[in-house]
């Protein structure tokens, strides 16, 4: 039996916003494509006529494939939250690559697509296009699985050692508490800081301690929105952080609200889901 490779991203991005009408569900890929796909996604909504909502995201450190209104693009990792607005009916399908594994796929260093969207023609040509109308046509999300993951293997890279040793890693950045600093990722994988930095800028698109940072916060969000009561600064040090200071400028830089206000926005929201 094919082993499942451990997970590399967590099921937390939502931010705790209201999100009337608004779902997320995910999907395994293949298991012969596990080892480049974390997941595939879909979110859809469902509005009255003439309302419109928002739901802010914090991504995680992957490059995705994205269907969204009949046009296919890879979005590369993106460092800021954004604020995505729906109307009416509708649905977005992805491929959430693990990171590190799309670059295979790119043969460029995924840093050069860090924050940018870019149309997938751009990177496969006419057969990029024919695959979006496909998929924009297909009437359930078996289907669009099957399009997409037909489309990949046709295209599938040879193996690369590095994408593993980069999945290893980041597995590390994202289960293992004793991880708090980059010099701890250093010496459990007996790796130079230079070389483990570039590794990531060509890989990930980002570095180490940003991985290390934006899964702590992605996991901060999550507990505060979910134990809105809970003592914010319990909260940081269970995540390693030991100088709350930090902890409150990280978490607003990422969130866009201290610890405590955005507790209290949960509280007078909705529940909030995840991603």
């Amino acid at each position: 039996m094919t082993q499942v490779p451990m997970p590399t991203t967590s099921e937390h991005g939502v931010l705790g916003e209201h999100t009337t009408g608004f779902s997320v569900d995910r999907f395994p890929p293949a298991p012969d494509l596990a080892d480049l796909v974390e997941r595939h996604w879909l979110v859809s909504w469902e509005l009255e006529p003439g309302r419109e909502a928002s739901v802010t995201l914090l991504p995680h450190p992957c490059v995705n494939l994205v269907l969204d209104d009949g046009q296919l693009a890879v979005s590369g990792v993106g460092r800021d939250r954004f604020t995505y607005v729906y109307r009416g009916s509708g649905r977005v399908f992805g491929v959430k690559f693990r990171p590190g594994a799309f670059l295979p796929f790119l043969r460029a260093p995924v840093s050069g697509i860090t924050d940018a969207v870019l149309p997938a023609e751009q990177l496969w040509g006419p057969a990029a296009a024919a695959l979006a109308a496909r998929m924009t046509a297909a009437p359930g999300v078996d289907d669009l699985v099957a399009l997409v993951e037909a489309f990949l293997r046709e295209r599938l890279p040879p193996p690369d050692p590095q994408v593993e040793l980069v999945g290893r890693i980041v597995a590390a950045l994202l289960h293992d508490r004793t991880i708090s600093r980059v010099d701890d990722v250093t010496e459990r994988f007996n790796i130079n800081p230079r070389t483990l930095q570039r590794l990531f800028q060509r890989y990930v698109g980002v570095s180490p301690k940003w991985v290390l940072r934006r899964y702590r916060l992605h996991e901060a969000a999550a507990v505060l929105a979910r134990e809105q009561h809970r003592p914010w600064a319990e909260v940081a040090a269970e995540l390693g952080y030991y100088d709350q200071s930090h902890f409150i400028r990280d978490f607003t830089a990422a969130v866009g609200l201290t610890p405590v206000a955005y507790a209290q926005a949960c509280l007078r929201s909705e529940a909030p889901v995840s991603a």
